[in-house]
């Protein structure tokens, strides 16, 4: 589960519009967004960059804030 869609959302951006400001294909937005694509970390810190905010939001579960995610 990623938050990439809302991040995106909330700057008015299209996938295709974000797309070409990171130089990917609109695809690879869709994937991403649909949990279907891993990013590279390239990747992830140019849309984190992109859509103002930082890795562990964008990326990191918000259910699991302590890190055990149910250990």
């Amino acid at each position: 589960m990623n938050r990439v869609k809302e991040y995106r959302k909330r700057k008015s951006l299209s996938q295709m519009a974000l797309a070409k400001k990171i130089d990917v294909a609109r695809q690879t937005i869709s994937l991403i967004e649909n949990d279907k694509y891993n990013p590279s970390l390239d990747l992830c810190l140019k849309l984190a960059h992109e859509l103002n905010t930082d890795l562990n939001t964008l990326f990191w579960d918000g259910d699991a804030k302590d890190g055990s995610k149910g250990n």
